[in-house]
């Protein structure tokens, strides 16, 4: 099995705007709910996927910040992201405990990094959740699209029911973009974990896209339903899942739920763009701080403190 590649660490120049931009709102830095960091052999997978995506989307998707692992974490510090999560996200049996073990050994070297973990509908799923729990997991995540499993599968329920009731949060792809999975992905596998749990605190990644409006619909009915930016807003989704305009006074309601989230360092362009499309949204400076900082603060920030 080849090494990870890593290319020299030459942040974009753009990126040196970062600082100034959460400066200016006079918050502390920035809370960001997804980012990835992985097992090398994971992430080499990973990588390699996105390197051959054109194919299955229609387009490229190029890695900008190809690094290893101590410069992503540096410039992460560099640009004043003072919280973020490693998610691993479990595809198959028999990986989620790996996966977790690896994310909370590399939350235990760096400070910033909420603890992180994932699950997946198997046998001894709800045991191995409550050990991540036990070792402080603060945030766990699951894709369906690339798992290709049910939200609603009978053996999880009994995790959503714990998950809801500890409040740790949980970042769920679950949205149909950039492949669809049919009867998996799309707004009513979640709608039927929330009817079971309505306190869960799922976390809807990338807004949900395309679906925005029956993931805003979630957040809508459910109090601990948040939205995490993720790509959404940027010139690179526009182009291919423009988010609804007539949608943003709804959006504006759920200020304390929508979260930043970035999908570091898995990004077609540099970081400062996400910011960038935020902005230009012109949903005003409180609605900026509570996105940037409060609110992902509030869902992972007290994990640092350990």
């Amino acid at each position: 099995m080849s090494e990870l590649q890593v290319e020299a660490a030459v942040p974009p120049a753009e990126d040196a705007e970062v600082t100034a931009r959460w400066q200016r709102l006079g918050i502390p830095g920035l809370a960001d709910v997804h980012t990835h960091f992985l097992p090398p052999r994971m992430l080499r997978r990973v990588w390699a996927h996105f390197d051959e995506t054109g194919p299955l989307i229609g387009r490229a998707w190029p890695i900008t910040y190809r690094w290893s692992e101590a410069d992503r974490v540096a410039h992460l510090r560099a640009l004043g992201v003072r919280h973020f999560t490693a998610l691993p996200y479990a595809h198959r049996p028999g990986m989620a405990v790996d996966l977790t073990e690896w994310a909370l050994e590399f939350a235990d070297r760096t400070p910033e990094c909420a603890p992180s973990a994932t699950f997946f509908p198997e046998p001894g799923v709800l045991d191995y959740v409550r050990s991540a729990l036990d070792r402080r997991a603060a945030v766990f995540k699951v894709h369906v699209q690339v798992g290709g499993f049910d939200l609603r599968d009978e053996v999880l329920d009994a995790v959503w029911g714990v998950l809801a009731e500890v409040g740790v949060p949980v970042v769920i792809h679950a949205g149909s973009g950039p492949v669809p999975r049919a009867g998996l992905t799309g707004p009513e596998p979640l709608a039927g974990v929330l009817r079971r749990h309505p306190t869960l605190t799922a976390v809807v990644a990338h807004m949900g896209a395309p679906e925005y409006e029956g993931f805003i619909e979630l957040a809508e009915r459910y109090p601990r339903v948040h939205l995490d930016t993720t790509m959404v807003f940027t010139d690179f989704f526009e182009e291919t899942a423009p988010f609804p305009r007539a949608l943003l006074p709804r959006l504006a309601d759920l200020q304390d739920r929508v979260v930043l989230g970035s999908d570091f360092p898995n990004l077609p362009y540099p970081y400062v763009h996400q910011l960038e499309a935020l902005e230009r949204l012109e949903m005003g400076d409180d609605w900026l701080r509570d996105v940037l900082w409060h609110n992902g603060f509030r869902l992972i920030g007290a994990s640092a403190v350990r």
